[in-house]
């Protein structure tokens, strides 16, 4: 005999609980690139990946043209930058995303994935920051973000296994060894 008082419980409490228990895997993430398309964080799969929340008004700027060769060099070795503009840091990315795409290509000549902007602390923080700063969501450790261009390392099978200060530059011994290996 069904109780319909536990059916409802189970709708209301264990549904939820289940999907926020799904949103634990870096895979399960989506969200629109700075051209306004989706972008699944499932096409990574198999991937080593640098996600590093950008600016294009910050001392780290120059950091783009490491980036970008550190991008060049290991692309067709499995390996894959996101960067995320955010505005969180005393306004230092205030384009629109398009502006922010065309600084990025005629400054430094970025092909790398950029995101749309996000917000990567306080309230209004992306999906995909609270995973990478929150050890319930990603299973390794509490993290916050510092400054622009910080860096997160996720391994081939989605773990977060690192955090880069952002003043660590690119193409740092520490990130090209755990790139290479």
């Amino acid at each position: 005999m069904k109780n319909p008082v536990l059916e409802i419980l189970f709708i209301f409490f264990l549904i939820p609980v289940m999907t926020i228990a799904q949103s634990s895997d870096f895979y399960d993430y989506s969200v629109t690139d700075i051209d306004g398309n989706p972008f699944s964080f499932d096409q990574l799969k198999g991937k080593k990946v640098m996600i590093v929340n950008v600016a294009s008004k910050c001392g780290n700027t120059p950091q783009y043209e490491q980036l970008e060769a550190v991008y060049e060099k290991y692309k067709d070795k499995g390996f894959i930058i996101i960067g995320f503009p955010a505005n969180n840091f005393m306004h230092q990315e205030p384009g629109t995303n398009q502006e922010i795409k065309e600084f990025c290509t005629l400054n430094y000549g970025v092909t790398f994935p950029m995101m749309a902007k996000i917000s990567v602390k306080g309230k209004d923080m992306a999906p995909v920051y609270k995973w990478l700063t929150q050890k319930s969501l990603n299973g390794k450790k509490d993290s916050k973000v510092k400054w622009n261009f910080q860096k997160y390392l996720i391994s081939a099978d989605g773990k977060l296994e690192k955090v880069i200060s952002p003043k660590v530059k690119p193409d740092d011994p520490v990130i090209i060894q755990w790139i290479e290996n």
